[in-house]
């Protein structure tokens, strides 16, 4: 799938977790009010968060979204990625990757605090910048380089709202990755889930990334699906 699709499947699973699970599956009750609900800034920024997040297993993918992302610096890094993991949708494409990235934040966040949490969100804001054409096309400073002002914006807004340990932002990272594993799975091509074992699973509905289908039908209700949760959720709370 497009970087398109997998930011906007992430954005949705996000909103519908939020609606559908027990609030203390996404956070404690120190971060939701006394009727058990979201708060809707947490609610919000975990879209954008969780949408950035549903790009990490490209990062085996030298030439997808993410190595575009923050010019040289993510594109060196994701050709070591695809040579250490094997090659695109191999390690980083699997569940085992998605524990770690789950396990990764919730280590960052209580062993190095604060800082690494920051960091963590402007690397997922520039993520969904990227990803849901925020910016100008291309891989020159053009396009990068309001990525870094709009990441850089968006963190320092963050940094008024959100906590030290947020306890959902593991959640979410992991709800992204695990969402963009689905999302590959659509296609005939599949993903090996249970890496390192060779067994890729696939149930083929895409049958070609960026065809017609993806783009007019498949990322447009996942649009839709995600701004219609989102009222519902917002709406009828208390």
């Amino acid at each position: 799938m497009l970087g398109h699709s997998h930011a906007t499947s992430g954005a949705l699973a996000w909103s519908a977790a939020a609606a559908a699970l027990p609030v203390t599956v996404l956070t404690f009750p120190a971060l939701h009010d006394a009727a058990g609900h979201l708060g809707v800034v947490d609610l919000l920024l975990g879209v954008f968060l969780t949408a950035g997040a549903a790009l990490l297993p490209d990062a085996d993918h030298p030439n997808g979204t993410l190595a575009h992302t923050l010019g040289p610096i993510t594109h060196s890094a994701c050709k070591l990625i695809s040579w250490i993991s094997g090659g695109h949708r191999h390690a980083t494409h699997s569940l085992v990757f998605v524990a770690a990235v789950g396990y990764g934040t919730w280590a960052g966040e209580h062993w190095l605090g604060r800082w690494f949490t920051l960091g963590l969100v402007f690397f997922l804001l520039a993520l969904a910048v990227r990803a849901l054409h925020l910016c100008p096309s291309g891989n020159e400073f053009k396009a990068w380089g309001p990525i870094v002002v709009l990441a850089t914006a968006g963190t320092f807004a963050m940094d008024h709202w959100i906590t030290d340990k947020p306890v959902w932002f593991p959640f979410a990272v992991g709800l992204g990755a695990l969402a963009h594993l689905i999302g590959d799975c659509l296609t005939d091509h599949g993903c090996r889930l249970f890496w390192p074992f060779d067994l890729r699973v696939s149930f083929p509905i895409i049958d070609r990334t960026g065809n017609k289908v993806e783009i007019w039908i498949v990322s447009p209700l996942f649009t839709l699906g995600t701004l219609a949760i989102l009222w519902y959720t917002i709406t009828h709370q208390p």
